[in-house]
């Protein structure tokens, strides 16, 4: 009997668990994508991030198509949009891969009590339940986290499932064209595919990955793997990326190699570790994780806001970095701590702001990591930064980008003021900024806060906060 596979986040044909149990009796599949109005209408979903998923469902239906299949499209509410699918074809089973986000969970629980939906694992290496305490909690701290998620077996190469070499779709169902892209098609960065995340992946293995642990922060080199937007639509599997990590620690031919491989697999397990978090804590989605920080009185200053996520805060790196996610889709890991710690700790604004700012313009925007990574910034979540750590974002600047490479990549109003003063640009002589073209208050603002007289606020009001509680 013919089965439906309802894609979601598994944008992939190889070791795909959804697509294979779709798969086992032999019988016709409909490979099916549904548009969700609930979505696409998100204040959470941006131009960039739904450029890239339409670019990836074309390269997705050309997979399919060189197997006899193709994409089918349709759009509106997933329970009305598939029942219609089961009328159609006479399927009788849906199979999807399983989410951790509040919104999927509500839509999956209601489509599973109506329709015959069946949920598989493969957003994460180890699904949510799998990594408990001694006592059946789930952790919130993640380096027990990590401890008892490599104690247990690991995904083992040979059982990654393979690619399909056909996949037989019934020819009479209609289906929509991929929507025309919202915001310029191309993004020199991250083409889309499962082919070219595979791609990307060996070539990391084979160069970056030896001096990740050492470079992996550096905001003026490409130390990190940039696979985020891949494993964000499931372009890759994360079980071949754990495997792939692993192999590399087996295989390293020195300690340094080595330690590159564990720290990848570490961020991997960050990965994980979000998930299980929003899974099992989704208030988390909303609030803060800490219920006493719900308290703290935010500046509520649009202006303020707006310089941040305009890149005109006058704190070179994190305008820097501003600007680089607004243009590309991306920011460096690094970067994203520094931004969300100045938008919290200097300018104490609310860190669901930035969140959200984040969500709309990340091509590898995801609920959790995103969500887990901005509270821990905060000093509000799980296994989070002290409040009390602040990051000063001149030397942050100065550590990761000694040079002022980075900053003058996307400052070109500094590109000429010397690497002394890059990332103070307002300690610079009245004639040196005119020489440098780079007048402070003209061609670059000055800070728009005293980093120091900003922490003594920022740690007064996290103090007020923990007291009401």
């Amino acid at each position: 009997m013919t089965t439906i596979w309802w894609i979601r986040r598994d944008l992939r044909l190889h070791d795909n668990e959804a697509l294979t149990a779709a798969m086992t009796a032999g019988a016709p599949v409909v490979p099916l994508f549904i548009l969700d109005p609930a979505l696409l209408q998100s204040a959470y979903v941006g131009e960039k991030r739904l450029t890239y998923l339409f670019a990836s469902l074309r390269q997705l239906d050309a997979d399919l198509r060189r197997r006899g299949s193709r994409l089918i499209l349709r759009q509106g509410p997933p329970m009305a949009v598939l029942r219609q699918i089961l009328a159609e074809t006479g399927a009788t089973a849906i199979r999807a891969q399983a989410d951790v986000s509040p919104y999927a969970r509500r839509r999956d629980t209601a489509v599973s009590a109506a329709l015959p939906l069946h949920l598989h694992g493969g957003f994460v290496v180890r699904p949510p339940g799998s990594v408990m305490t001694q006592a059946d909690a789930p952790y919130t701290v993640f380096t027990p986290f990590s401890k008892t998620w490599r104690s247990l077996p690991g995904p083992d190469a040979d059982r990654l499932l393979p690619t399909p070499m056909r996949i037989p779709t019934p020819p009479y169902l209609s289906g929509l064209p991929v929507p025309a892209d919202p915001a310029p098609p191309t993004n020199p960065l991250f083409p889309p595919g499962e082919a070219e995340a595979r791609r990307r992946l060996a070539s990391f293995v084979a160069g970056d990955l030896r001096a990740y642990d050492r470079r992996r922060h550096d905001l003026d080199t490409t130390g990190t793997s940039r696979l985020s937007p891949y494993l964000r639509f499931g372009q890759l599997s994360p079980r071949l990326a754990v495997v792939t990590a692993v192999a590399a620690m087996e295989q390293a031919p020195d300690v340094a190699a080595r330690k590159g491989a564990e720290t990848w697999l570490s961020e991997l397990i960050w990965r994980e570790f979000y998930a299980h978090v929003l899974y099992h804590f989704p208030h988390a989605r909303r609030r803060s994780f800490r219920p006493q920080y719900d308290n703290i009185a935010w500046n509520e200053d649009a202006a303020t806001f707006a310089a941040w996520c305009a890149g005109e805060t006058g704190y070179p790196v994190v305008d820097a970095a501003m600007r680089q996610l607004a243009e590309t889709g991306w920011m460096h890991n690094r970067a994203r701590m520094i931004t969300a710690s100045f938008l919290v700790k200097d300018l104490l604004i609310d860190w669901r702001k930035g969140e959200q700012w984040f969500m709309r313009h990340l091509l590898d925007g995801d609920p959790a990591a995103n969500n887990g990574g901005w509270q821990w910034s905060a000093g509000t979540g799980t296994d989070a930064a002290p409040y009390f750590r602040i990051f000063n974002p001149t030397t942050q600047g100065q550590k990761f980008d000694p040079r002022g490479d980075f900053v003058r990549r996307w400052l070109p109003e500094l590109a000429l003021v010397p690497d002394r003063y890059i990332h103070t640009p307002w300690e610079m002589p009245p004639a040196l900024q005119q020489a440098t073209h780079c007048r402070i208050g003209r061609e670059y603002p000055a800070p728009i806060v005293d980093h120091q007289l900003a922490r003594q606020r920022t740690l007064a009001a996290f103090d007020a906060a923990k007291a009401v509680d």
